[in-house]
């Protein structure tokens, strides 16, 4: 931390010394005020009880020299002056600056009206009072010193977990990460702040971490889907180019041959772009969409029927009592056809896809089994990320995008499901299960 002049440490420490300074000014003026007020009340007394003296020897007969020798004492000298003019004194003369009390006297003799003059010299309590003031400003010099030194010491001990913070925070904008102050005592100001602080970090680098991660999940996928829309749109070119070279010397059988690969090319362009478009939307938050209760195995049979037209040597079975969801049809039927689509190509033209629909507690489920390879364990959860194909039999020719299963379980997250690759059953393929809240279709608030 720094100790400049504008530094929290020299601030404290100024502001607790201008404190004490203002306490010990008035603890000064304080005494100075009752040193004095006693110093009067001590004369007034003194005087009060000399001249008080002095009338009860005057009522007694005594002569006016023995009255002015019994009234003086020290510090007090008295002059007594008859009615005829006579002055009687012991020969001091009072100060300059001496407190002075006059009263005539009722007694007999010559004392009878007699004046008599007291003083009482305040040298002496003067010169205390300029002592007493030396004596108050040597000591609260030095009682301000000593404390600033004091209070110096206890601020810079009291703030080293500043220090702490404030080299943490060089140490970070440094490009350091994870350093943290994992303060001893959390009871405190500051170490509730330092708490704070480091819980700040936690989720800040956690944040930062994750936006990495993102942004590098977004680099690969753009350069996923760029190699992936390159395959199909290069070979829609070569067909085109060579069609359009050859002209009407090529074969009719050639021709055909090129015309039907710009048409898979471009329709597999076109199922790329519409998944790219589908996972645009999930990542948008645009996946919620009206709801309606839903029939969980007619979807599958329509799917298994559209399948069907599309790989007829594939066995097909539909089993299970049934289940009901709300669900977006629309979604669900995408759902569905994403898992068939992905059994199919696995199991092969010679293969068999068995799909069950059923009740699992408060889940209504479709379960998705194949006669493909299956998917080791430890790949069960990759294939789920974007643009994942595995390296075995299931990434055959004629694959799908890599996306279809990121989007249905996207989509199944959306109604608060999930798809999940499960073990399978010995000597299956891979085992798909779609699990959404299930819903009672004869119940009417729901449906």
């Amino acid at each position: 931390m720094r100790t400049g002049p504008g530094s929290l440490r020299t601030r404290v420490t100024l502001a607790v010394i201008a404190v004490l300074a203002v306490v010990l000014v008035a603890l000064g003026i304080a005494v100075q005020a009752v040193f004095v007020s006693q110093s009067e009340r001590s004369l007034e007394s003194t005087l009060a009880s000399r001249v008080q003296l002095g009338r009860q020897l005057a009522r007694a007969g005594v002569g006016p020299q023995q009255v002015v020798n019994r009234v003086s004492t020290d510090g007090v000298t008295a002059t007594l002056e008859t009615r005829n003019g006579m002055v009687f004194d012991t020969g001091s003369v009072p100060g300059p600056l001496a407190r002075t009390v006059t009263t005539t006297l009722n007694g007999t003799g010559r004392v009878a009206g007699a004046t008599l003059t007291v003083a009482v010299d305040t040298t002496l309590i003067d010169q205390a009072r300029l002592r007493l003031r030396r004596v108050l400003v040597v000591a609260s010099a030095a009682a301000l010193l000593v404390s600033a030194a004091l209070v110096a010491v206890i601020v810079r001990w009291s703030l080293r977990p500043l220090d702490a913070v404030s080299g943490l925070a060089r140490r970070i904008a440094a490009g350091q990460r994870g350093g943290r102050l994992r303060p001893d005592r959390t009871d405190t100001e500051i170490g509730q702040t330092a708490q704070a602080l480091d819980e700040m970090l936690d989720e800040l680098e956690g944040a930062e971490t994750r936006a990495r991660e993102a942004d590098e999940r977004s680099r690969q996928f753009l350069a996923d889907a760029a190699h992936e829309l390159r395959t199909p749109v290069a070979g829609m070119r070569a067909a085109a180019e060579s069609l359009l070279h050859a002209g009407p010397t090529l074969a009719a059988e050639e021709r055909q041959q090129l015309e039907a690969l710009v048409v898979r090319e471009a329709n597999r362009t076109g199922r790329l772009v519409a998944d790219l478009l589908a996972v645009a939307r999930l990542d948008a938050g645009e996946s919620t969409r009206p709801r309606i209760c839903t029939d969980l195995k007619a979807v599958a049979a329509q799917e298994l029927e559209r399948v069907g037209l599309t790989h007829p040597s594939v066995r097909r079975t539909l089993t299970g009592p049934g289940a009901v969801a709300l669900a977006d049809p629309e979604q669900l039927t995408g759902i569905v056809g994403n898992l068939l689509d992905n059994a199919v190509r696995a199991a092969g033209p010679a293969g068999a896809v068995e799909v069950t629909v059923h009740r699992l507690e408060d889940w209504a489920c479709v379960d998705v089994l194949d006669s493909g390879p299956g998917v080791p364990g430890h790949e069960r959860e990759r294939i789920f990320e974007r643009l994942v194909r595995l390296e075995v039999g299931r990434a055959q020719a004629g694959g799908g995008s890599g996306l279809g299963l990121a989007i249905a379980r996207g989509y199944a997250r959306a109604h608060g499901g999930d798809v999940r690759c499960l073990e399978a059953p010995p000597g299956a393929g891979a085992l798909f299960r779609l699990a959404l809240p299930a819903v009672d279709s004869d119940t009417p608030t729901t449906c």
